[in-house]
């Protein structure tokens, strides 16, 4: 089995000429650290497995809570979804319009296209999860005030914060692949056609 007919192959491509080793491992890290997360959501609220305590004061969770079964599905695809766009930024398909893509398929693409989404996102989810995480943590919700808006305790603290915690990591990694596509894209764009 060639490298270009591995399932890892089929699934993102081949790499881009060019690219380090460590800018692929990162950026398989950085859709991997939204799976726990998303993980944790559809055990806990979609089968209902005992990852949450009964908030003490006995207020029922929100409608949408566990009612929609398919929110929480649906979140955590997407979420996972948009953290595996981060395997663009070092495959070809993150360089040339896969040919399926009607109008723009085989075109290259442009580097602004695939700079500024991601860029964007990096510095999103740099600001949003370690802050988030940190202020419920630490027994806050996010708006500051106290008293934990999600309910766990004990071994309940530990798989929560490994589940969620890793998506601390997903600004700083993407930030990372974004300047390094960024860099990449331009020194070839500079170098003279042989």
């Amino acid at each position: 089995m060639t490298a270009a007919h591995t399932p890892l192959a089929r699934l993102h491509g081949r790499t881009a000429p060019g690219v380090p080793r460590w800018a692929v491992r990162a950026a398989y890290l950085t859709s991997l650290t939204v799976l726990p997360a998303g993980l944790w959501r559809v055990l806990a609220v979609d089968f209902r497995l005992p990852l949450m305590d009964a908030p003490a004061d006995g207020t029922p969770p929100p409608d949408w809570f566990g009612g929609e079964w398919w929110y929480v599905i649906a979140l955590s695809v997407v979420s996972e979804l948009l953290a595996f766009l981060a395997v663009g930024l070092v495959s070809e398909w993150g360089e040339v319009w896969p040919r399926w893509i009607p109008v723009l398929g085989g075109r290259r693409v442009p580097v602004l296209a695939a700079v500024i989404p991601a860029g964007l996102g990096a510095a999103f989810n740099t600001l949003l999860w370690p802050y988030s995480l940190t202020m419920v943590s630490l027994g806050y919700r996010v708006d500051g005030t106290p008293g934990v808006g999600l309910h766990v305790s004990a071994w309940r603290d530990v798989v929560f914060c490994a589940a969620y915690w890793p998506l601390a990591a997903w600004g700083p990694l993407l930030a990372v692949l974004t300047v390094h596509y960024h860099r990449r894209r331009r020194a070839s764009a500079l170098q003279p056609v042989q």
